[in-house]
């Protein structure tokens, strides 16, 4: 089966990383030397992915400049003798197709995926935050061990995760595995449980493929934690109703999630410290800072 269509919700406001965000897209934010979002869109271009909807809101426009293609500036660079910065650029040329809609209610992230239901139509589709890298420069294969899961099983739904420590449990979904092992069934998965309740410590890790059936549970889902139509719930739903949905872990790859500024340092740090031309000078000059 052959999986090409992405959607990369990111209509979020990113009220976590003010004042950064008032007029710039958490997902535009630099790590490293690219903003967080060319990293997810790389990843799912790799992935083969050729159609992607990104599901906008507010302040948003930034994102759509960002991957169309540049004329002025490329001509610029050649006329100044710049064309070693074109391959900075490389990104303009993926073989893929860009598409936007906006969510234009907040109503959470389940409600953004459903966003999507006439464009991705009766075929299956993956989901990627857009505020979400996995993988040390997106160099992860998650995404397409995920569509051959999703085949091989025949599945309504794949969903990434990652172990947390129990005391961060109430900030995911958590699921509930049938059984243990890097690819597993999913018996049940929670909205940000408390600590008691939560079935396992393997949280969700923002990337999933569905079937288009999430459409119609996501439509007869009511609002849950926060008041926003939950993903999370939807999965659950589509589970009561006899779905096969399976999980897959995180193969040795870390989720940078830049929701906070804790997070959004810490990434930028390691990507800047992974750069192949500063990455040696930035680790000398933090050496002598620190002392």
């Amino acid at each position: 089966m052959n999986i090409n269509i992405a959607v990369v919700p990111v209509a979020g406001l990113g009220t976590r990383l003010l004042p950064a965000t008032k007029s710039q897209p958490k997902e535009m934010l630099p790590v490293g030397r690219k903003p967080v979002v060319q990293y997810v869109v790389e990843e799912l271009t790799r992935a083969g992915m050729e159609r992607l909807l990104f599901i906008t809101g507010p302040s948003k426009t930034s994102i759509e400049n960002h991957f169309d293609m540049h004329g002025e500036l490329i001509q610029t660079l050649r006329e100044n003798g710049k064309e070693e910065l074109l391959a900075e650029l490389e990104f303009e040329r993926a073989p893929v197709q860009y598409f936007y809609t906006r969510q234009r209610q907040l109503l959470g992230l389940g409600h953004a995926v459903l966003c999507a239901r006439e464009f991705v139509g009766a075929e299956p589709f993956v989901v990627a935050l857009g505020d979400s890298i996995i993988g040390l420069n997106a160099q992860s294969g998650i995404v397409r061990a995920m569509t051959r899961v999703f085949s091989e099983q025949r599945a309504d739904a794949v969903v990434a995760f990652e172990a947390v420590p129990r005391s961060e449990v109430m900030h995911y979904g958590i699921a509930a595995p049938k059984s243990d092992g890097a690819i597993f069934e999913i018996a049940d998965v929670i909205e940000k449980p408390n600590e008691d309740e939560a079935p396992s410590n393997l949280a969700i890790a923002a990337r999933y493929v569905f079937a288009p059936r999430i459409f119609d549970a996501l439509a007869r889902t009511a609002p849950g934690k926060g008041g926003e139509i939950q993903l999370t719930d939807a999965i659950r739903r589509v589970i009561q109703e006899g779905g096969r949905v399976f999980g897959i872990t995180l193969r040795g790859e870390r989720r940078y999630d830049i929701g906070n500024f804790d997070a959004y340092f810490r990434a930028f740090v390691e990507f800047a410290l992974a750069d192949a031309k500063h990455g040696a000078a930035l680790r000398e000059y933090l050496r002598e800072i620190i002392k």
